[in-house]
């Protein structure tokens, strides 16, 4: 019986991708486990894996085609069944070893044998990792009894969490009517006086997301300026007493902490909404925006209020790296639970961003520069930045997201109360 290989999902919003490489040809055996084809992402190349064992008797989509739709034939297997006795035995004699799942390389796998010997799609097996759902312990709704995306939807729905209520999964949002734009020549704009730049995965998603989270999430902007000049002088001292061993902190793992730290004082700020109530969550996990080409992408420092400044500065820098090179795995760049985007580098005074939901504030980070201020009655020069928190106002309040700022000012403006 021949086996279809679907185009998998790789994330809970993705829609299509394109198909970057294959592992395998015609004729290739293959288990579960088995890396068989490269898949570019909206925001990163990720490696599939076999979830059945058969031999590769049809590829139905070329390497390199581009805009596949998710659970999309890419690929047929014959079933042990209907290979030849000469190849079965073939496969029966190859070492084991050759093929056997890694369990260790990856962590989209099951952290048991039995759970890796389960039928179950990339997605569901993803998903069921960041839950800690046994796969073993699941019957499978899709073909030959898989474990596939609603399957793990529906165990998380009975899993109880830390208050004593039930994680439920909210539905998804009715589709919306599809907008219709005008072309440039109706606009005005004559064909021909420009270069057309075809949208890839990347701009396609943020556009989408974007114009979701503009038009469906009451949000409002709150803006202080905050004076840095101990900020600026103890990252000097740090710098200058442990150079030696590596250590290169910026402003902007100083502002990463500091928000962290805000978050847990301020614990009403760290949440999100959903339709069947409001998610406080345990750490802050910060997703920091990081300029790539053709977009942007949110890597996450997770639980970063319990980490150290070297700790957060290594692991942004090779986030930072990994981003650009689009090699982040999805755990590394979903989820989270406050967002932070800094453009003080590029000499951005002030500017407000749009929120990252599902996250319930996003602060956004201008240039420090020197200002005259007002200081005990008196005119002197200080160095100050601005900062503007932009507040899902459904879950975060006018007074919360204030009580937000000011424990994040009093961190960022007394450098050492985030060693207390």
């Amino acid at each position: 019986m021949a086996i279809d290989v679907t185009m998998p999902a790789l994330s809970p919003t993705m829609e299509e991708g394109n198909l970057a490489k294959w592992h395998v040809k015609v004729g290739d055996h293959v288990e579960p486990g088995k890396v068989i084809a490269e898949i570019e992402t909206d925001k990163a190349t990720m490696e599939v894996e076999a979830v059945d064992e058969g031999e590769v008797s049809e590829i139905l989509v070329a390497e390199g085609a581009e805009g596949v739709k998710v659970n999309a034939v890419i690929a047929r297997l014959k079933s042990e069944g209907d290979v030849s006795p000469a190849r079965q035995a073939k496969a029966q004699d190859a070492p084991r070893s050759q093929t056997a799942p890694r369990s260790d390389s990856a962590p989209s796998r099951g952290s048991t044998a039995s759970a890796q010997r389960v039928a179950a799609s990339p997605l569901a097996r993803r998903m069921a990792q960041q839950a800690g759902i046994d796969l073993s312990a699941l019957s499978g709704s899709g073909p030959h009894g898989r474990v596939i995306k609603r399957d793990i939807e529906k165990a998380q729905k009975s899993q109880p969490i830390a208050n004593g209520r039930s994680l439920t999964i909210p539905p998804p949002p009715p589709s919306a009517a599809p907008v219709e734009y005008k072309t440039l020549q109706q606009m005005g704009i004559a064909e021909g006086s420009y270069d057309l730049v075809p949208l890839d995965l990347m701009r396609k998603t943020i556009a989408k997301r974007m114009t979701e989270s503009f038009r469906d999430i009451p949000h409002f902007p709150l803006s202080i300026d905050l004076e840095i000049d101990a900020l600026l002088k103890a990252r000097g001292d740090i710098n200058a007493r442990f150079g030696d061993r590596g250590v290169k902190i910026s402003v902007n793992d100083l502002i990463i902490k500091a928000s962290a730290l805000a978050l847990m004082r301020v614990p009403e700020a760290n949440a999100s909404y959903t339709p069947d109530g409001i998610a406080l969550h345990h750490h802050a996990d910060v997703a920091v925006a990081v300029a790539i080409p053709g977009g942007l992408i949110t890597p996450i420092i997770r639980a970063a209020e319990t980490k150290g400044l070297a700790t957060i500065s290594a692991e942004m820098a090779d986030l930072a790296e990994r981003a650009r090179n689009r090699k982040l795995r999805p755990e590394e760049y979903q989820g989270g639970t406050f967002s932070l985007s800094n453009l003080g580098m590029m000499g951005i005074k002030n500017f407000a961003s749009i929120l990252n939901a599902p996250h319930g504030m996003i602060l956004s980070v201008g240039a420090g520069e020197k200002r005259p201020i007002v200081k005990n009655d008196a005119l002197a020069i200080a160095t100050m930045m601005s900062v503007t928190l932009t507040c899902d106002h459904r879950v975060v309040d006018g007074a919360i997201g204030a009580a937000w700022l000011k424990a994040f000012r009093a961190f960022l403006e007394d450098p050492m109360s985030m060693l207390l």
